[in-house]
């Protein structure tokens, strides 16, 4: 693995969950493996789970840590190429990674969906020029179009709470007051398609997600026939891919509740976090005992430290 900006980067994906597992049952078996390397943590957007998880992860295996906060701590950052920058950017991505790669052993970068341009995010312009001027490895901590280290973590979440070898899984749109993007769906989507589950991806008519990640997935776009007999619900809001970035619905009838989840296998109820009460999901259901948003945010603590881990080995 040479960088992980997706899961086309990991060889074996259950090769790496068994790791991801060894990592949950002992998080400071290898706290010696990063002394005196250090990684280096660029945020172009704000995060609680992702800043915080990197951190730990880093420090459960001797690693010092950099933050980096783009526009409040270090120069706006130019991405494309042949630009006359005469405007708002001082320093272009083909220097910054290549100099940050002098100070740090690994870069993780967070950096979101405008939501404008389709094109512009799908093409991922931020993350691939690191991963092309960097010397070190790149670590995707969220980007325009894909979060993988939250879809590792969900996958340690549903092997560790599951009670049959392969569980129905199901993901189901939710609404939300702001257009987000689809970076959380569909990497979940891309992960579970490698893995020992049966996915149903749920949504109103409008939210179909990219071709490229849907591809033999089951669609179903009534909620609760979805949710039938289903192990695992998650809930997440996206905006719409084929009238980008738009919000064409508020429809409150999505909303996760008791009700919904009374017909599945007394499914686990997960979420990325951070969620809107009583939008997304209804009081009831994620404080109940079948939730595991906490457990599942912790993993994300695993999922990172599992990734840093194949770097450092090598």
């Amino acid at each position: 693995m040479e960088n992980f900006f997706s899961v086309n980067d990991v060889d074996n994906v259950q090769e790496l969950l068994k790791k991801a597992l060894e990592v949950k049952a002992n998080p400071l078996a290898n706290n010696e493996l990063g002394k005196h390397k250090t990684l280096g943590l660029i945020f172009y957007n704000s995060s609680l789970r992702t800043r915080i998880s990197s951190q730990k992860a880093a420090y459960n295996l001797g690693m010092d840590v950099i933050v980096l906060n783009i526009g409040s701590d270090g120069w706006q950052l130019e991405s494309k190429d042949g630009v006359i920058m005469d405007q708002g950017t001082a320093e272009h991505i083909k220097e910054a990674a290549a100099v940050i790669s002098e100070y740090v052993d690994v870069i993780g970068i967070r950096c979101f969906a405008g939501l404008e341009d389709r094109d512009y995010d799908y093409n991922e312009e931020v993350l691939q020029n690191f991963i092309k001027h960097a010397t070190v490895p790149i670590v995707n901590l969220e980007s325009s179009t894909l979060h993988p280290l939250q879809s590792l973590a969900d996958l340690v979440t549903i092997e560790t709470n599951k009670s049959q070898e392969r569980p129905k899984v199901v993901l189901t749109w939710a609404p939300h007051p702001r257009a987000l993007p689809q970076a959380v769906a569909n990497s979940f989507v891309e992960w579970m398609k490698e893995a020992n589950v049966d996915l149903v991806v749920t949504h109103p008519e409008g939210y179909d997600l990219a071709p490229q990640f849907m591809a033999g997935v089951t669609v179903e776009y009534d909620q609760k026939k979805a949710f039938d007999g289903a192990d695992f619900i998650y809930a997440k809001n996206w905006s719409s891919f084929t009238d980008y970035g738009k919000i064409l619905s508020k429809d409150l009838s999505w909303t996760v509740n008791q009700d919904k989840m009374s017909v599945t296998n007394n499914a686990k109820f997960m979420h990325c976090l951070p969620v809107r009460r009583n939008v997304v999901v209804s009081d009831e259901v994620i404080d109940s005992e079948n939730s595991i948003v906490v457990e599942q945010a912790g993993n994300r603590v695993v999922s990172i430290q599992t990734v840093l881990q194949e770097f450092l080995k090598k």
